[in-house]
């Protein structure tokens, strides 16, 4: 089955990425996985305390991801996966994505306002893209859900 990789983030434009990528999986019969990455600045402080910081950043994201997946769930019929990654985040998309033969696509949701598309759509459809080892879809954050349907 074909994944549709999608990097969790609390960014607007995570919503579209997640938005279209359920809607193509939903279509094609397969499936949605988000990535969330914990960066390793959270950690860098006494042993004790930065298991306390990891678990907290854990429960964190558990959190984001049953809203996510209720949402998407309700809408989009599509019931997406969870993997959680530390690390620095191109890195890790990258290394998940090479460790996941499943993963056929990863969607980017682009920022919509005036600064640019994004630091990580930057990097891996800039910078890194002879790298990638799958397509990248980049999903504009200026789409509306309309849009988005119209053209999944």
């Amino acid at each position: 089955m074909r994944k549709f990789l999608v990097v969790l983030d609390d960014s607007p434009e995570c919503i579209n990425a997640m938005r279209f990528a359920a809607i193509r999986a939903h279509k094609t019969g397969g499936a949605v996985e988000l990535l969330a990455i914990i960066p390793p600045d959270e950690f860098q402080h006494w042993i004790g305390v930065a298991e306390v910081m990891r678990a907290e950043a854990h429960e964190r994201i558990q959190a984001h991801y049953e809203i996510f997946k209720s949402e998407l769930e309700k809408k989009e019929g599509i019931t997406p996966l969870l993997a959680i990654r530390e690390g620095e985040k191109v890195a890790e998309v990258l290394r998940h994505i090479r460790e996941d033969k499943e993963i056929g696509v990863l969607v980017l949701g682009a920022g919509a306002r005036g600064d640019g598309p994004g630091p990580l759509v930057n990097e891996l459809v800039g910078r890194r893209a002879g790298e990638m080892p799958v397509p990248v879809t980049v999903v504009p954050g200026s789409m509306t859900k309309e849009d988005i349907v119209a053209v999944s």
